[in-house]
């Protein structure tokens, strides 16, 4: 076998297992991305509604302290 030959063989070997590599970790993200049919474990749907609650507080708190009267305004728009 000459060198060309044993070269060549390394790196077919070589593109093989990244490419098997490549596809085993795409099949795992895969399978941690939502469901398209919008079926969700309830652990998720909690985790989601603490994290909506985190950024409302935060974006609540930020119209306080830059638009103090963004409360009254808008209690008056829905009346």
């Amino acid at each position: 076998m000459g060198v060309l030959e044993f070269i060549t063989s390394i790196v077919a070997m070589v593109l093989g297992a990244v490419t098997i590599w490549i596809l085993i970790l795409r099949k795992g993200r895969r399978i941690e991305r939502a469901q398209p049919d919008g079926h969700y474990d309830m652990g998720e749907l909690s985790a989601m509604a603490e994290s909506m609650q985190e950024r409302i507080a935060i974006l609540e708190s930020i119209l306080d302290a830059e638009v103090p009267e963004w409360r009254q305004e808008n209690e008056s728009r829905i009346e």
